[in-house]
């Protein structure tokens, strides 16, 4: 047996075997058993058969390429690529926004997409077992990860539901939005007053459709008509996933390629309205003092961060289910950029939209305004001098409402102020700032209702937002399955139905009155801060705990090639850094912003700013809490040796599939595979190839998965005597890169 075996090292030292058969094997080189040759009793000089973890280990599997990217893609693109990047856009310079944006995404966006998807591919678990495996002590990344899966599992299908109320809402003509509704008063016949102060579509929102309460301390009660539509959701989310993969990966074909359908008709339509070219104008004029801002590329680097849908769980359990020598790598840029482009895609949608929506409401200004000029004419108010011989009120032009304004408020200086007249600006409105929900369900369903056939339209538009929701929701829910399916043995479809029944029970939180609020409090304080924590702890336990060139070799010998060497520096150096930097923005902005949230006054008819009441308050904290709470407990459970890290369940499983391939082969031909009885009999694991570090000259230990790594304590040897206790971890010594 050559010396730089693994179980000969064993042999030679006094340490205790801790290596299941399955971690002997796990990262051998594919084999041709046919050409191979036999090594009865360990003979040196002859060559010995290499046997690898069978790839077809029971573990489900992608029926396509193609289904596993649409599956990523309809994962990471999701509600925030239409309602919070063109908002983000408007806010931050415009098309200036784009450039950190895209920096971001290169330095962080892409490195850690692609550290997600190999992990999961490698390991072939979801989140649980993934961190489990590569260190135990931090066993509590899965764990959290899987809480804020279903964290916002709960409001995200929530606006799903909203969605599926507007899409049903849709097929009327005129839109149930479109106009007022009409009080009668005995004989007199008045626009409801909480409409007539807002507009139709948010009156419709906030009160024929969420039905509102002014705090969230006043719960209202149920929404019957929210809970039913979140009932819809559950039970289609519920279809989409009670298969696992095998539903889901179907679902996407649709969910994942329908959106860009719309996205595409309604691109081209907004193109033929009046006034989209001065949205799109208004959104691409880059503004590049804004660049030089901390607030931009904070806010660019957190929505880099959950455009990929990072640390959720979801991009590592699809990718579990993928052939071990799938090129990741190619998917990690490929998705990455799909994700980027989709999002200048609904950015040009949405400022076409909205552009020919601030036209509409400026020409609406300019009629009311001359309207007004016109009564204070007649009563002498103002002179006919005033007003500049070319004007035609009947014809009367937003460049001629401008001067004829600019000359009264010129010669009425001191009385201005009382005339109420407005300054009726294009810019103006295409500044209103709008996002999430108020850009979905008011902006752009008031902008439809002015499109031709606009049922149509918004019957599209509202199936276009349940299949982009819809995609999102599966990668969650397949993000907590997964790694409970993995740990625990439990049917899949009772266990997937369970969660959807509890998550639509836990739901009704959000269909109350005050639902809104709490949508808004979730989506504030329930991700954040715990997935950045969740993302900054899965790098540094890839590159500073398992060891950054250990990675890399283990990418070189699984994708056959080896990555480009700036991924070596962004996982060690580039990407920890700016996490660092976008945790401790984050926390500095939750220190100082009040927190709160955006009341519906229903007497004013508008929002208002209100703060959160003290249990409130304890809720939003308890959730940051709650959220990270595994971390620490699983760290000092294990350190403490307190509880199990979960490896006798994978070394097991590993086991069984791989005894079972192997007493295929033996049907065969009996003399392919000899394992003997004792450790020093097993076939022997070939040498790793050497692998350099960046300046090419110090080439990694050949052992690198040794019992005392952080990696190889995990898996000890259940597959070769499961009755053999497991021993206790022993300490993690980080790996020197140097």
């Amino acid at each position: 047996m050559p010396k730089n075996s693994k179980v000969t090292q064993r042999e030679q030292s006094n340490e205790h075997v801790t290596e299941s058969v399955a971690d002997l094997l796990a990262h051998e080189e594919p084999l041709d058993y046919k050409n191979s040759s036999l090594n009865v009793g360990g003979a040196a000089g002859k060559k010995v058969p290499q046997i690898e973890v069978p790839e077809n280990d029971g573990r489900p599997a992608w029926n396509s390429k193609l289904q596993y990217i649409l599956a990523q893609v309809g994962f990471s693109v999701g509600l925030g690529n239409v309602w919070r990047f063109p908002y983000l856009c408007q806010k931050n310079g415009g098309g200036a926004y784009l450039v950190p944006y895209f920096i971001l995404l290169l330095i962080i966006g892409i490195p850690l997409f692609f550290l997600e998807l190999a992990v999961g591919q490698k390991i072939r678990r979801g989140s649980i077992g993934v961190w489990n495996y590569v260190c135990p002590r931090l066993g509590g990344i899965g764990m959290s990860s899987l809480m804020v899966c279903g964290f916002v599992g709960l409001y995200y299908n929530v606006i799903i539901g909203w969605s599926i109320f507007y899409f049903f809402q849709s097929f009327q003509y005129p839109l149930p939005w479109s106009d007022c509704p009409i009080r009668k008063n005995g004989t007199l016949a008045i626009v409801e007053p909480e409409c007539d102060k807002s507009s139709a579509t948010t009156y419709f929102w906030y009160r024929q459709t969420l039905n509102t309460t002014s705090t969230i301390a006043e719960s209202g009660g149920l929404n019957v008509k929210m809970t039913l539509s979140l009932l819809v959701a559950w039970i289609i989310v519920c279809l989409a996933v009670i298969k696992g993969i095998a539903s889901s990966g179907k679902v996407m074909y649709f969910s994942s390629l329908f959106p860009y359908v719309v996205l595409f008709c309604f691109l081209v339509r907004g193109l033929m309205l009046k006034g989209s070219v001065d949205g799109i104008a208004h959104m691409f004029t880059p503004k590049l003092e804004k660049m030089l801002e901390p607030q931009v590329w904070r806010e660019a680097a957190t929505q880099v961060f959950f455009a990929l849908g990072l640390g959720f769980g979801g991009v590592i359990a699809f990718s579990s289910y993928n052939k071990i020598d799938n090129n990741c790598h190619f998917d990690a840029v490929l998705v990455s950029f799909i994700n980027f482009f989709t999002s200048v895609l609904a950015t040009l949608v949405v400022f076409a939209v909205l552009g020919f929506k601030a036209n509409i409401m400026n020409e609406k200004c300019v009629v009311e305004n001359a309207e007004k000029i016109l009564g204070y004419l007649n009563s002498n108010v103002l002179s006919h001098d005033l007003i500049p011989p070319h004007v035609n009120f009947s014809h009367l032009t937003t460049s001629d409402y401008a001067e004829m304004y600019g000359v009264i408020k010129t010669v009425k200086e001191d009385g201005f102020a009382q005339l109420g007249l407005e300054p009726c600006v294009l810019e103006d409105e295409l500044n209103k700032s709008v996002q999430g929900t108020g850009l979905a369900f008011i902006a752009f369903t008031e902008a439809m209702t002015h499109f031709p056939a606009s049922p149509f339209w918004s019957v599209m538009f509202f199936f276009m937002l349940i299949n982009l929701g819809l995609g999102s929701m599966i990668g969650t829910m397949t993000g907590i399955t997964t790694p409970v399916l993995d740990t625990y043995k439990v049917q899949k479809e009772l266990f997937t139905v369970c969660c959807c029944i509890v998550a639509f029970f836990c739901g009704l939180l959000f269909v109350q009155r005050s639902g809104n609020y709490f949508v808004t409090m979730f989506d504030d304080y329930s991700a954040g801060l715990p997935l950045t924590v969740v993302v900054i702890l899965e790098n540094l336990s890839v590159a500073w705990i398992y060891g950054t060139k250990r990675f890399m070799q283990d990418l070189e010998d699984m994708l056959g090639f080896r990555p480009c060497i700036i991924y070596f520096y962004l996982w060690k150096y580039v990407s920890p850094i700016c996490l660092i930097v976008l945790i401790s923005a984050t926390v500095i902005e939750m220190a100082i912003s009040p927190p709160g949230y955006n009341a519906w006054v229903e007497e004013l008819a508008q929002e208002r700013f209100q703060s959160y009441p003290p249990w409130a308050l304890a809720m939003c904290f308890a959730l940051i809490v709650v959220a990270m709470l595994p971390l620490p407990v699983v760290f000092i459970a294990r350190h403490f040796n307190l509880m199990s890290d979960g490896s006798n369940k994978l070394s097991v499983s590993y086991r069984k599939t791989m005894m079972k391939d192997i007493s295929n082969l033996e049907e065969q031909d009996e003399a392919r595979f000899i394992l003997g009885a004792k450790p020093g009999e097993a076939p022997t694991a070939p040498a790793r190839r050497a692998y350099l570090t960046p300046g090419g000259n110090k080439p990694t230990d050949p052992n690198s998965l040794s019992p005392n790594s952080c990696y190889g304590t995990s898996y000890q040897n259940a597959a070769i005597s499961p009755t053999t206790p497991s021993t206790p971890d022993t300490p993690v010594t980080p790996e020197s890169d140097s």
